[in-house]
């Protein structure tokens, strides 16, 4: 199992807790489904189903965070709301006002909620206690921070912040750009793209188009910055990088699978890939922080 997006939290403080008094500290917010009256419900999953809520392995502990939401799209309590707003009108002769719109629409919103269907989503969550970083595989920055904040009600003085380096990515990745050399260890592939910092916020974006120095160093003359560069480091994982400094599309390379022979059960197949993952990854988050100038504390 891969992480397909990583946005990425620093610890403050060295992170004590072995995963059994954590698996502890997470049943205070396990998952139970949403009652009929409720939108949202957010709570801890076992990330094995196996009734442990925290999964270790060699060191690194995996957690799943559930989010159930109910299906009832806005369009659809404005339809109704208006339906009955008309309905009012043709009683009363005058249409509802703005303060009687808004009870009815959330009138409407608790008779329709018992009848939505409720989904699922799962997020992964990697906390590394060696490196001191905890890693949510989310392409929001917003869904990261929703997990921190269930995470930091159950583990007090968590001291967990989103990373912030020394160099901006935008400035980097522009400056990797306009020299046509990528830091060591990482090589450009062929998606990118740049965004001028005017007003008119003009954007050139190259998917799967090779990058030509002359083009892009006359963007970047123009006064366009890099926001998004996909990346291979050391030939082992691809990634694109973004200007928030989330990490996203994260995919092993084929030195990294070849070797796949399938063998073992699931479980074992489970325990190495996640150990895998976490090993390349954690290295290419080192590597990443390094090219940008190291972490601040800031």
């Amino acid at each position: 199992m891969w992480f397909k997006n990583l946005q990425i939290y620093r610890l403050t403080a060295p992170f004590a807790l072995a995963p059994e008094q954590l698996d502890e500290k997470l049943a205070a917010k396990a998952f139970q489904p949403g009652s009929s009256a409720e939108m949202q419900r957010m709570g801890w999953m076992s990330p094995r189903d196996n009734g442990a809520l925290v999964h270790a392995v060699g060191g690194q502990m995996l957690i799943t965070l559930r989010t159930e939401k109910k299906l009832l799209p806005a369009t659809v309590i404005n339809q109704v709301a208006k339906a009955r707003a008309q309905e009012i009108e043709e009683k009363q002769g005058y249409k509802p006002g703005r303060k009687e719109m808004r009870e009815l629409k959330d009138s409407v919103t608790n008779e329709l909620l018992p009848r939505a269907f409720a989904i699922w989503r799962d997020t992964q969550v990697w906390i590394d206690p060696v490196k001191g970083r905890i890693v949510v595989d989310a392409a929001a920055s917003a869904k990261g921070d929703e997990v921190m904040q269930l995470l930091n009600e159950c583990v007090e003085q968590l001291g967990a912040r989103p990373l912030q380096t020394a160099l901006s990515p935008v400035s980097a990745m522009t400056s990797w750009l306009a020299a046509d050399e990528a830091p060591a260890g990482f090589s450009i592939d062929q998606d990118t793209e740049l965004r001028s910092s005017t007003q008119s916020k003009a954007t050139v974006r190259y998917v799967r188009h090779a990058l030509e120095a002359d083009d892009l160093r006359r963007h970047i003359e123009a006064g366009k910055q890099c926001t998004r560069l996909a990346l291979s480091w050391m030939d082992r994982v691809s990634f694109t990088l973004t200007e928030n400094l989330a990490v996203k599309r994260v995919a092993p390379l084929d030195v990294l699978t070849e070797n796949d022979d399938g063998s073992g059960d699931e479980a074992e197949r489970f325990d190495t890939d996640f150990a895998l993952m976490t090993g390349e990854v954690s290295r290419l988050i080192d590597h990443l922080e390094e090219a940008l100038g190291g972490v601040t504390s800031n």
